[in-house]
């Protein structure tokens, strides 16, 4: 596929189904986890596992600060004429995802229970969640690598093969879910071990890329390691911390829920946040599709197919909302049993919650698909402001300030009003930023 000269509209929608059905099997990891999981554990191994759900955030996030940061920069060097330049940000990009990995994989092996105290969990909580792990641990550098390869792979035109390496493993680990928690009865444990091997066959099959005639991925010697390591960085900054702010969020959540109103109403967050990651992946997606081609035409100053690939996104990213906050807002009982056996409690106090919550899912996918298109068009900036303000200022101020003054219930309504807050300064930033685009042509 030519990204500068071929049909935008079939490019476009190619690297969308490409990339959406890598982003959205992502999530199914952690969503069969916590299906099965409930199912067997009860309620506690859904609270259990939204103890380990910053975890996630943190080793996924690493993966995408390096991945997304020095793929962009990639692209815009190839799309300009300079593949040497292009191959040294592969390069730059690559050594620091790998002192990334290390230094995650360390911080998980040797601070488990502080990490999973310090995210909301108790004492029985601590036991499950550690169960979970216990197999993750073996190969949680892989979960860093797989977002870092799907990103350079689908910069380097061949976003098939990374939908296809994160379909198998998603596939392996529904499947592996079913034998490993029932058949071989091991509960949450199986859950983890399932995960850990669908992740080693995503990895085998990512790999496989750098055995075809179609890579252009070349290790080249980088020239100016810090500034070439400062541009990946600040360039990637604000998609690792939209994932990092998911971590934040949830151990902000957990710990005021626990304060104000229990377990209970915990694992009811549990399945928020699953159904979440799944809308999140969505937008994921869509940034993901456009922003290979949003980068390359950037730098061969493509103004006019910038714009067209801007427009197919924010169709896209409508109909997302609407269907994603239309079906949750019908369906919080069954979600609630599709995730767990609840408890009376459970049952009584989940519509109310999730409905308050699930109206922020008007305006997520916009929110988060701007980052995206923000880093493509080299706004890196623009892009941290949104990332940083909607995934920790304004949430987080919202978060502790709603139960003081509204009281308990208030606090489901800390991210709709957050999403509305960020939505209205995308819109002001995304009119500024594509008037400049002018220049380009």
């Amino acid at each position: 596929m030519d990204l500068l000269k071929g049909n935008l509209k079939k490019i476009y929608f190619k690297y969308l189904f490409a990339s959406f059905g890598s982003a959205l099997i992502v999530s199914v990891y952690s969503l069969v986890d916590c299906v099965m999981v409930g199912q067997y554990e009860g309620p506690n191994g859904v609270a259990a596992l939204a103890t380990v759900a910053p975890v996630w955030n943190i080793i996924y996030s690493l993966g995408l600060l390096f991945g997304i940061g020095g793929s962009v920069l990639m692209s815009a060097a190839k799309g300009a004429g300079d593949e040497r330049r292009g191959n040294s940000f592969y390069t730059m990009a690559f050594i620091g995802v790998t002192a990334a990995a290390l230094f995650s994989w360390l911080g998980i092996i040797f601070f488990q229970d502080a990490l999973l105290r310090l995210f909301g969990a108790d004492d029985l909580l601590l036991g499950l969640a550690g169960k979970y792990l216990f197999w993750i641990k073996f190969v949680a550098p892989l979960f860093v690598f797989g977002q870092f390869l799907a990103a350079f792979i689908r910069n380097d035109n061949a976003p098939a093969t990374a939908t296809m390496a994160v379909m198998a493993g998603g596939v392996f680990n529904i499947i592996g879910d079913y034998i490993f928690v029932f058949v071989c009865d091991m509960g949450i444990s199986g859950a983890g071990l399932a995960t850990a091997l669908g992740q080693v066959l995503s990895i085998f099959i990512l790999c496989s890329h750098f055995l075809s005639k179609k890579c252009r991925l070349r290790f080249e010697r980088p020239v100016g390691f810090g500034h070439m390591t400062r541009q990946i960085v600040i360039t990637g900054f604000s998609t690792f911390f939209i994932d990092i702010a998911m971590g934040i969020l949830s151990m902000m959540f957990n710990n005021q829920i626990m304060r104000y109103s229990g377990s209970s109403a915990l694992a009811v967050y549990g399945v928020i946040i699953n159904v979440n990651t799944l809308v999140q992946a969505c937008a994921y997606g869509v940034g993901q599709a456009a922003q290979p081609i949003i980068s390359m035409n950037y730098g061969a100053g493509m103004e006019d197919r910038i714009r067209k690939t801007l427009r197919f996104s924010l169709i896209t990213v409508a109909v997302l909302s609407v269907l994603w906050t239309a079906l949750t807002m019908s369906l919080p009982e069954p979600l609630i049993r599709l995730f767990m056996s609840p408890t009376p409690e459970v049952l009584s106090i989940a519509p109310d919650i999730m409905r308050k919550y699930f109206i922020s899912f008007l305006l997520l996918t916009y929110n988060i698909y701007s980052t995206y298109y923000f880093q493509a068009i080299m706004k890196p900036k623009a892009s941290l402001a949104v990332s940083v303000l909607r995934g920790m200022v304004v949430s987080g101020l919202l978060i502790y300030t709603l139960p003081v003054l509204f009281g308990a219930e208030a606090l489901w309504f800390a991210m709709p009003i957050t999403e509305l807050v960020i939505a209205v300064m995308v819109a002001v930033l995304m009119r500024r930023y594509n008037k400049s685009l002018e220049a380009l042509s």
